[in-house]
């Protein structure tokens, strides 16, 4: 079944202790995509520049990936964001510049061939984009959502209307205790699945992740389940590790579920080591280069260190 994403494609300028790189293919959506073109169809809707050529379109053909939903602005520039990872922390990046350039006027286009997609993943962008587009999908077997810190502080209002229409929220730790306003993330989950989502993932980083069960959905009462990480040797890169996540989480989901089924509980935890498997490898190489040139075979070598590590049946 086919993944419709919706979200940033940028260029990418990070420093970080393994070294430096200039303007490399990343953005949320570039990410997601490739991750789940693993598993599963994806679409991608996007807005990019000029200075977006063949050898990044490549990048996206070569999984096979439907890029008709990538606007191209005549005379525009991609979205470009330049950061530095601290060597004391990898888990957060100091913000060195940020030109929106095309993105600063992007407003999704979905075309007709992407009216059918059975689930939606609206990336990290202004939550009244994501509404629209949630609003214009109404059909959609499993919608799947991200946000950040500056929509919560100051978009408030926007995003409640988004949560509303989530079947799944995934943020990380420091935005769903903002979210819900509370330091106990116990707590935090609770109050976030009161606010719409059936179910929420907390992404903890190098420690994992957990998915919290709004009472009633994805087959009755659960309990959280959590999903450890698998220790990296090093990590290069961070930027698109919570992207990856959701690209493999979701694409994962989409592969397992046949047609006229829901999703199970059973797949949603299966899908959180896919997940965390997507995301370890993205961390080892500067942005997308490490999903660029991925295998099947690799990843599943990785799920079976996963599943291992957990005792996972």
């Amino acid at each position: 079944m086919a993944i419709l994403v919706v979200g940033s494609v940028a260029f990418d300028s990070i420093q970080s202790p393994s070294g430096q790189v200039e303007r490399v293919l990343g953005g949320a959506a570039t990410h997601f995509a490739l991750a789940a073109s693993f598993f599963t169809e994806v679409q991608v809707i996007a807005v990019v520049g000029d200075d977006f050529t063949a050898k990044e379109e490549s990048v996206f053909k070569a999984r096979k990936i439907d890029t008709r939903g990538i606007e191209r602005v005549k005379g525009g520039k991609t979205f470009h964001w330049a950061g530095e990872y601290q060597s004391q922390d990898l888990n957060d990046a100091k913000t060195l510049a940020t030109h929106l350039n095309v993105f600063e006027g992007f407003n999704p286009k979905i075309p007709p061939e992407y009216e059918s997609a059975e689930f939606l993943f609206l990336a990290n962008i202004d939550p009244v984009l994501q509404a629209n587009v949630r609003r214009r999908m109404p059909k959609v077997k499993l919608v799947g959502g991200d946000t950040m810190n500056y929509w919560i502080h100051d978009h408030r209002s926007a995003l409640d209307q988004v949560l509303r229409g989530l079947d799944i929220l995934l943020i990380n730790d420091a935005e769903a205790r903002l979210l819900a306003d509370d330091r106990s993330l116990a707590r935090a989950a609770n109050r976030i699945l009161t606010m719409g989502p059936k179910a929420l993932v907390i992404k903890h980083g190098e420690y994992g992740a957990t998915i919290f069960f709004a009472d009633g959905e994805f087959g009755g009462r659960s309990h959280p389940f959590r999903a450890p990480a698998l220790p990296i040797e090093e990590v290069v890169d961070p930027t698109g590790a919570g992207d990856s996540f959701a690209g493999g989480f979701m694409g994962y989901i989409a592969s397992v579920t046949a047609e006229g089924t829901e999703v199970s509980p059973k797949a949603l935890k299966k899908a959180m080591f896919y997940g965390g498997v997507m995301g370890s490898f993205a961390v080892e190489k500067f942005g997308t280069e490490r999903l660029q040139h991925l295998t099947r075979e690799q990843i599943e070598a990785r799920f079976e260190q996963f599943r291992r590590l957990s005792h996972l049946d």
